[in-house]
């Protein structure tokens, strides 16, 4: 079994016969539809993705220690804009958590809504952020000027530019700073940033690995510095919590709590297709898990 590499450029190959399957993380929504177009009969799959693409703010950084300010840029946010942009309609607006059906901890649209920043209705939320910037001081005559940081890549890269259009709805300006790889994610574990697009992987659909891994105080990939006692308290009881209906409501209170605190405000969760030609047999494609489907041991050529 030859699977593609995770670049869209051998597409091609795949389309020639020369691949069995396109890896994880390669065939976009529109890369899919041309995938069926030149290869009629490939077998795609579109999962929920599992992977979120957030906004990262160094709190230590003035003014962005300010937590209304914070607030401001968390309330500028169109996510189903994000959506319909970059995933034609096909990505999921969620939280820390992957949203439902196929997450399984994730609040469901009307709970999300409740929360700070995730009123559907973006204007009313823009007026207000507007509200907040003209009390700190910026407004139309004076706007504040930041540098956007992401990694330099396409899914980084695009939805960076995304996000600094709609931080203009609030008076600020963003330049996109694009870094290489290799550079990306040394420079925000030593927090070497101030405003910064950047995505998680969810290696599991479980709320430990988000919350230990993300948003305890002094996680490794805590990458915005946030540290609420409070909130690692509950993170702990959710976690040794045996009962999964009373777990999940700590896991709801706990995603309350961090969007009040602006902690790493989600964009979107993306898609991400698969396809393979019909006689490779076996394949599960992951709902929950980009790295979970990588081990091919069912997975068999019908030729």
């Amino acid at each position: 079994m030859r699977p593609l590499p995770q670049c869209a450029v051998p597409i091609l190959a795949f389309a020639a016969g020369k691949y069995d399957l396109t890896f994880a993380g390669t065939v976009t929504v529109p890369l899919m539809r041309d995938v069926k177009s030149q290869v009629p009969a490939a077998v795609c799959e579109l999962p929920q993705g599992s992977v979120s693409v957030n906004l990262i703010v160094n709190r230590d950084v003035p003014p962005f220690d300010n937590a209304d300010l914070r607030r401001a840029m968390a309330l500028s946010l169109d996510r189903k804009a994000f959506i319909d942009i970059l995933t034609e309609g096909q990505g999921s607006i969620g939280g820390v958590l992957q949203a439902p059906p196929a997450g399984s901890w994730g609040m469901p649209q009307d709970v999300l809504e409740t929360l700070p920043g995730y009123d559907p209705d973006v204007q009313k939320n823009r007026r207000e952020a507007r509200q907040i910037m003209q009390k700190l001081g910026y407004g139309p005559d004076k706007r504040l000027k930041v540098k956007v940081s992401t990694r330099d890549i396409p899914p980084y890269r695009d939805p960076a530019v995304i996000l600094i259009d709609q931080l203009k709805e609030v008076y600020i300006d963003g330049v996109l700073d694009t870094v290489d790889t290799t550079n990306w994610y040394p420079k925000i574990m030593r927090k070497d940033y101030t405003v910064g697009l950047n995505i998680t992987e969810a290696g599991l659909d479980d709320p430990d690995p988000q919350f230990y891994e993300n948003y305890v105080c002094g996680a490794q990939r805590n990458y915005t510095g946030y540290c609420n006692p409070e909130v690692d308290a509950l993170v702990e009881r959710q976690s040794a919590e045996s009962d999964q209906a009373r777990r999940k409501q700590l896991v709801w209170e706990i995603e309350r709590k961090m969007a009040e605190d602006d902690a790493r405000p989600v964009l979107f969760y993306g898609r991400i297709g698969t396809c393979w030609h019909p006689q490779l047999k076996g394949l599960t494609v992951m709902v929950n898990s980009i790295y979970n489907m990588s081990r091919f041991e069912d997975i068999w050529l019908d030729k």
